[in-house]
């Protein structure tokens, strides 16, 4: 059966589906809304349910954690800690070849993150001194997805630029399987990076027991990590009480193909990002009418070997494209629109259209740097802007994890030369008071 994706050749019909709205998901399928029925008595929105949940674990603590947990997880958790024994038994059930590669990824996103630290610093003139300190926050929480697929990778890929930014003390929340447990390699992972305070509780209850501290865990300052529609929710409405990495929404790549590209490594790549989420936009701009076609031959027969085909079919079709241009500044044009997550370049000269991105959470230069490595082991974190929201957010960096403090030390002998414009501004504001704490220094300052 012949893949159903968009193909559009009018650029203003490609530009408005582009622009269209990236929201979060309104409806909910059927399970999920008899399981909240089953939950809370009566039916209730996706919001809804996140704000019963957010109240009753900041009123109720523990003991709403292991409500919500019996009844989404469908699991009693006595100790909602991982215990020593645990962490014990997880490594004897992860593979010595995933411990190798969850090894090789720590050290190259570590390698990574370590090149953008930022320093505090002064600067000294006539005026005086002025500069920034830049210090970490306390505590960082950390929400990795469990469920039908435990993300190892977005443990290190938001945990290790918080180690390198300074952060003393980081907790991880992972809902527990059917057995009690979290996912083994997230055990692994956590414990290779010297994280041993890990709680086993998902959904919107881990957002609200980091942002307000529980019994059992404590409250944090910034929440990181991607997760459920409840979960990004909960981050929405837990925010300035706790800060929030972002608001990650379903994934998105966009390739920029011109006719030295590979019609089989298009389809790939599409289907790579197809497969995580029917929510999940996968769309390819190119230059070659015959590439076009012949990607749709490709992802057609490459579907038919995923286990995963369902999935990725119902992303391609419900939001995936291909657009066929005349020239790359189309092309650029129309990813700049869409600011996507993931922007891939598949040109025959990747680097000398660099310059034209102006919106993007990463930028994979040439066939050779898939954005299936950056989900890995390239190195730069792969919990980035999406939804557009790259036109004003970044990904996850050190930055992320850092706050700015201002240093201001004004000379005396300055006070006058400063102080008299900002006196004049005070009253130009209707703030007499401002303008007199500045009079009371300069009358200091003049001979008796």
């Amino acid at each position: 059966m012949t893949v159903r994706i968009r193909v559009f050749e009018d650029i203003d019909r490609a530009r408005a589906f582009l622009s269209r709205p990236r929201q979060l998901p309104s409806t909910l399928p059927a399970p999920v809304r008899e399981r909240i029925r089953s939950v809370f008595g009566e039916e209730l929105n996706a919001l809804q349910v996140v704000e019963r949940i957010v109240a009753a674990v900041r009123a109720e603590g523990d003991v709403a954690l292991r409500r919500f947990t019996s009844a989404f997880d469908r699991i009693d958790v006595a100790n909602l800690q991982v215990e020593d024994e645990e962490f014990a038994a997880a490594r004897a059930l992860v593979p010595p070849t995933v411990l190798d590669a969850l090894r090789f990824a720590r050290e190259r996103i570590e390698r990574f993150h370590r090149r953008s630290i930022r320093r505090s610093w002064l600067e000294f003139d006539e005026d005086g001194a002025l500069g920034q300190l830049i210090r970490p926050v306390d505590r960082v929480g950390i929400y990795v997805p469990g469920g039908r697929a435990p993300l190892p990778s977005s443990l290190l890929m938001t945990a290790i630029p918080a180690r390198v930014a300074g952060v003393s003390e980081i907790i991880v929340c992972t809902p527990p399987g059917r057995d009690g447990r979290i996912a083994p390699a997230i055990a692994v992972a956590a414990e290779m990076l010297g994280i041993r305070s890990v709680y086993k509780v998902g959904g919107a209850q881990a957002i609200a027991a980091m942002a307000f501290g529980t019994e059992s865990i404590p409250k944090v300052d910034i929440i990181a990590g991607p997760g459920n529609l409840f979960v990004i929710l909960a981050k929405r409405l837990v925010y300035g009480e706790v800060g929030i990495d972002q608001l990650p929404g379903p994934t998105e790549t966009l390739l920029i193909a011109d006719d030295s590209a590979d019609a089989a490594v298009c389809a790939a790549d599409l289907l790579a990002q197809a497969e995580h989420d029917p929510l999940a936009s996968a769309i390819l701009i190119t230059t070659a009418p015959r590439l076009a076609q012949a990607t749709i031959r490709e992802l057609t027969r490459q579907l038919s070997l995923l286990d995963s085909a369902e999935t990725a079919r119902s992303a391609l079709e419900e939001n995936g494209a291909i657009i066929v241009v005349p020239n790359l500044e189309d092309a650029f044009a129309l990813a700049n629109v869409f600011a996507p997550e993931h922007l891939c370049l598949l040109l025959r000269d990747p680097w000398r259209y660099l310059d034209r991105v102006r919106h993007a959470g990463g930028v994979f230069l040439g066939e050779a740097s898939p954005e299936v490595l950056g989900d890995y082991v390239a190195g730069p974190s792969h919990v980035m802007p999406t939804g557009a929201t790259a036109r004003f957010a970044s990904p996850v960096t050190v930055d992320t994890f850092l706050k700015v403090t201002s240093v201001i030390a004004i000379a005396p002998e300055a006070m006058e030369r400063l102080g008299l414009p900002a006196m004049r501004l005070a009253t130009a504001e209707g703030l007499p008071a401002h303008a007199a704490a500045i009079e009371r220094r300069l009358e200091r300052l003049r001979p008796a």
